[in-house]
């Protein structure tokens, strides 16, 4: 971690070697090491609180989990195990992801992400865009989008670009529309039921 350019890195704590290792470089003395305990984090009574022009906007923390394995697949071919596992890595990314997010990713790793655009498609485009900029292969990739696809031009990239799967809350009222596009690209989708995006 100290060879790369970070800000600020949070953990529940940071053993004596840990400070050295992070004080030892010249990069190093800007970063902010700050100890987190994630048992203060309210659990799951607690709220987010985003500041509004005359007041406070309160809403349910992102805390429900998903499990590819667990959700509805109502696409004619269903998601293989590599499949599920990189799925269920790309959805808990997908959830810190500024909306509208687009997420390519391996069960092991991240491939692109696009974010915070005014549409679907062009967050997807941005996503596949930036694995070619770092010359990642999407080929083989699964996508996860924070919330439901409103027509099917953003899953369209992504299979252009090689995605087999993706993970999606659904329930738009396209979704039928959607199904049929991921068939005929011949991709496996899951619906979870719950939407991440985040503002």
């Amino acid at each position: 971690m100290k060879e790369i350019f970070l800000e600020i890195v949070l953990a529940p704590s940071f053993s004596p070697g840990a400070l050295e290792i992070f004080g030892s470089t010249k990069k190093s003395r800007n970063i902010r090491l700050l100890e987190v305990d994630p048992g203060e984090s309210g659990g799951e009574d607690a709220y987010d609180m985003k500041r509004v022009l005359g007041g406070l906007l309160l809403q349910n923390r992102d805390l429900q989990p998903s499990r590819a394995a667990d959700c509805e697949a109502p696409t004619a071919r269903k998601p293989g195990a590599e499949e599920l596992e990189a799925l269920d890595f790309a959805w808990k990314v997908c959830k810190h992801v500024k909306s509208n997010a687009i997420v390519l990713a391996r069960p092991d790793s991240l491939v692109g992400v696009g974010a915070g655009q005014m549409s679907r498609v062009d967050s997807a485009r941005i996503a596949v865009m930036r694995a070619e900029t770092h010359g990642l292969d999407t080929r083989g990739s699964v996508v996860a989008s924070d919330a439901f696809f409103p027509f099917r031009d953003g899953l369209d990239v992504c299979a252009a670009a090689g995605a087999t799967a993706v993970i999606q809350p659904g329930g738009s009222i396209k979704d039928k529309e959607i199904v049929a596009a991921a068939d005929e690209h011949g991709m496996a989708m899951v619906l979870t039921g719950v939407r991440h995006f985040r503002h």
